[in-house]
């Protein structure tokens, strides 16, 4: 199915047209042409069918007698094909908000994750005769796609920073599932405006657990700066002695000074230091 525009005209005219032909009926009455009066209000009963009204931002398909005959989309008054029937598509901007589903990742984690999808109808054909119920339609396959999207990446990574992750690639997690949800829903005439995840957490059963892992990966990660900062302050520390000519320093006593500097960078709590006074004696 493909929208198509049926015919219609201006109602106010339409009404006018009814309205002489009521006139007419009325005046075949009052000369006694009883025949000529029925037809006339039968014809005037057939057009007053055809008038309908269409609200802004709202479609009226036209069907007659199991046919489709096309898609009124300007708003207003009008006058169409008689004894048909009209079925009204809202071409609005709407949201749909999935309710938290429970999956596992890439890595088979498992997770909880929602999504917001911001959609509009552009074909009301497809929508009212390729689908049953398009707006359940879309619910139901919106949750398809996430569910299908979570389990392609990652929750998180730890060490691997050029991976997509669903934490951490939020973006382009949202076209992902934007071009996934557009791929299923163009059977039912609906455009994909946005797609964006509303919610993403662990499972309850291993939040803690993950949260362990997590501190020890930044723990990690602290220290692997902190030793780096470390060796660098004690390379520059001698460097910078031996070119002033302050101590001369064979590789042992290098060494400690090395030994001294590191602990006292990367020692969590604060070094006391021993002062040599020399003997009292």
């Amino acid at each position: 199915m493909k929208e198509t525009k049926t015919w219609y005209m201006n109602g106010f005219i339409g009404i006018v047209c009814i309205a002489v032909l009521a006139a007419a009926a009325l005046l075949s009455v009052w000369h006694e042409q009883i025949v000529v009066a029925a037809l006339l209000l039968v014809v005037a009963v057939v057009f007053a069918t055809g008038v309908t009204i269409v609200q802004p931002n709202q479609a009226k398909v036209v069907i007659f007698f199991g046919r489709y005959l096309g898609t009124i989309r300007d708003s207003g008054l009008f006058l169409t094909v008689p004894l048909t029937i009209r079925q009204n598509v809202s071409l609005r901007v709407r949201n749909f908000t999935s309710s938290k589903l429970k999956v596992n990742d890439v890595q088979g984690n498992p997770i909880e994750i929602a999504a917001v999808i911001v959609f509009r109808v552009i074909d009301s054909a497809k929508a009212v005769f390729d689908v049953d119920h398009y707006e359940e339609f879309v619910e139901i396959q919106s949750e398809a796609a996430i569910r299908h999207v979570a389990t392609k990446y990652p929750y998180d990574t730890f060490g691997d920073e050029d991976e997509i992750t669903l934490r951490g690639n939020a973006d382009v997690i949202s076209d992902v599932l934007a071009a996934e949800l557009q791929e299923r829903l163009r059977v039912a005439g609906v455009e994909v405006m946005e797609a964006r995840l509303t919610h993403l957490a662990y499972s309850p059963e291993i939040a803690s657990a993950m949260l362990q892992r997590q501190q020890a990966a930044a723990i990690l990660a602290a220290r692997k700066k902190i030793v780096e900062g470390a060796v660098s302050m004690a390379q520059m520390a001698i460097e910078q002695l031996d070119k002033e000519g302050i101590l001369e320093l064979d590789d042992e006593r290098k060494a400690n000074m090395v030994n001294n500097l590191m602990v006292a960078i990367v020692s969590e709590r604060a070094t006391q230091p021993v002062i040599n006074t020399g003997s009292l004696y």
